[in-house]
């Protein structure tokens, strides 16, 4: 991996980040890259929308709204809670069905909210219960069982691998478990970024129009409204983010291709000022401010990227 962004202190580099990054055209072709595009990684999160469009396939009964919640990241805002109850309501059940780890809001300002409620850890509160709902609502809709809906030769999660291996061309490779509990399926950067485009376009059949008109008009129960890929989708008309764990970052640019980024460390800092400028790069203008780097309470520099 390269140097893609570089925090400056007091006019001195205080510290480095290396990531790789590629850009594909609307025929997925790639554009340029940095880096190894050919790279493997977890794409964590950002392989939601993939996960979604395997559900609806299989029968979930889901758009609008709802939809947009399960390929979401959610912050744990109200919104997103009474959804991810909605979506087990129409399946029968209730947050005891979930298996997410039992967890505080991902956003800060839920979080604090709810510890001065007094409120603890719970699985609904995880950013992925979205998801998992709509798991859930799925195996119901098929008849399949939902105790073990999780496992990897459950019909749910080899219906997925159906769908990703399709839209990346390619059997998920390395395989894992994601932080949320649920199969975690590898690929290269150049293929998730292909994959992602070919969903927003709705090249994946009637089912990915859905997918991809339920994540422009409802980006903030994709994220949240103090997410940053929220701030970009709102910022930038015609865009799809997508933010994954350990820095993973993929967004479906209005011309019919996709910029993917992952940085090696894993860190947010340098995740957004480089997706901010792959989409300069792209001639869009997302018009978001690089983060500060503060010293005895006011600024001394920024995080800067290096291409």
């Amino acid at each position: 991996m390269q140097v893609v962004a570089e925090v400056v202190r007091s006019g001195f580099v205080e510290s480095r980040h290396r990531g790789t990054l590629v850009r594909v055209d609307a025929d997925d072709r790639i554009v340029w890259s940095i880096g190894d595009p050919d790279l493997a990684v977890f794409p964590r999160s950002v392989n939601k929308p993939l996960q979604a469009l395997g559900m609806l396939r299989a029968g979930l009964p889901l758009d609008g709204p709802l939809l947009a919640l399960a390929m979401a990241s959610h912050a744990g805002e109200p919104v997103h809670l009474e959804g991810v109850d909605e979506i087990l309501a129409r399946a029968g059940l209730d947050r005891s069905a979930l298996q997410t780890p039992a967890s505080y809001p991902l956003d800060p300002k839920e979080h604090a909210a709810l510890l001065r409620r007094g409120g603890e850890r719970e699985p609904a509160l995880m950013d992925c219960s979205g998801k998992h709902a709509a798991m859930l609502l799925t195996c119901v809709t098929r008849g399949w069982s939902t105790d073990d809906y999780l496992a990897g030769d459950h019909p749910l999660q080899r219906a997925i691998g159906v769908t990703f291996a399709e839209l990346t061309g390619q059997d998920a490779d390395p395989v894992g478990v994601d932080g949320c509990g649920a199969p975690l399926l590898g690929t290269s950067l150049t293929r998730l970024a292909t994959a992602i485009a070919r969903i927003a376009r709705g090249d994946a059949g009637e089912e990915s129009r859905r997918l991809a008109d339920a994540w422009l008009d409802h980006p903030e129960l994709v994220s949240g409204i103090r997410r940053p890929e929220h701030a970009l989708m709102r910022a930038v008309p015609g865009v799809r983010a997508k933010w994954g764990a350990e820095s993973v970052y993929v967004a479906a640019l209005p011309d019919g291709g996709a910029v993917a980024v992952k940085i090696e460390d894993g860190g947010e800092r340098a995740v957004y000022v480089v997706m901010n400028r792959a989409l300069e790069l792209a001639g869009l203008a997302p018009g978001i401010d690089a983060p500060v780097v503060l010293g005895g309470g006011g600024p001394v520099g920024q995080t800067r990227p290096t291409f």
